[in-house]
């Protein structure tokens, strides 16, 4: 079955097919150094027994204040355009992107959450089920930085614990005052983020984007697409490994209730049905 849906996949765009596990495009913005698959996804990914990661779409939510950039950061890497005149989000909006990843079909469902307070209640209907969450701020207004506190505590209540993906973005690297470095750029919210990852969250990645000009924004999302994935088949491997245990264990069960009835009929010599 999963050859054939490999097959009746719709093609993607190149730029959507992953073969290798993306490396970080600076080693100083990223907190977790991986740079390969699972050796266990690789193997199920070789051998096609990747369950049904290929008909699930995995979801991904944007959160961050008012006018921080989130919906030009998911249209550069949904639509590869900018537009600095854009309305601010209404209550929620969302994006698909397929990917074919080390050849198995998988998908993005990536929400756009308004940043206004008046749509919050709505916007954190939709952080249920997130598998990445995406927290954004403006690197020119450090206020925001400060609030992803809040908007990572929102959206984490809506799921269980430390089992999301956790990014935190700084956008609109082009208005910055004095060009910065992106090590130094992450050695000056270095303190900052240590004290937001000392709640109920732990920070996994942080990033520069620049809607504007593209630069980072296909990285990073490729990055997120690859960890997301690679979950998603970890968790199928081990749902399969449940089931067959649970099989094994019933199993079992049964000889074993059969062998105790047995002895009991031998030792009272009757036979099944004898009063």
């Amino acid at each position: 079955m999963e050859s054939n849906l490999m097959v009746l996949a719709p093609p993607v765009g190149r730029d959507r097919i992953i073969s290798d596990f993306p490396k970080w495009y600076t080693p100083e913005a990223c907190l977790q150094l991986k740079d390969h698959f699972h050796r266990q996804v690789r193997a199920a990914c070789q051998e096609q027994r990747t369950g049904t990661v290929g008909l699930k779409v995995s979801k991904v939510v944007v959160l961050g204040d008012l006018y921080v950039g989130k919906t030009s950061l998911i249209n550069r890497f949904c639509k590869d355009v900018f537009d600095r005149d854009y309305k601010a989000t209404i209550g929620v909006d969302f994006e698909i992107e397929r990917f074919q990843i080390a050849g198995v079909p998988y998908s993005l469902q990536i929400w756009d959450t308004a940043g206004q307070e008046k749509f919050k209640c709505i916007a954190s209907a939709y952080y249920r089920g997130a598998q990445v969450i995406i927290t954004a701020f403006d690197l020119a207004d450090i206020q925001t930085l400060g609030h992803t506190r809040q908007w990572l505590a929102d959206a984490q209540r809506e799921n269980e614990s430390g089992s999301s993906f956790v990014f935190l973005v700084g956008t609109k690297k082009d208005l910055l005052v004095l060009p910065v470095s992106g090590q130094r750029w992450t050695l000056s919210i270095w303190p900052m983020r240590c004290r937001l990852s000392t709640g109920q969250f732990q920070l996994k990645q942080q990033a520069a984007a620049c809607p504007p000009t593209g630069e980072n924004v296909k990285a990073f999302f490729t990055r997120v697409a690859a960890l997301a994935f690679e979950q998603s088949v970890l968790q199928e491997l081990e749902k399969g490994s449940c089931h067959a245990q649970i099989r094994a264990g019933a199993s079992i069960s049964i000889r074993r209730e059969e062998s105790s009835v047995a002895s009991q009929e031998g030792a009272s010599g009757s036979s099944p049905g004898c009063c």
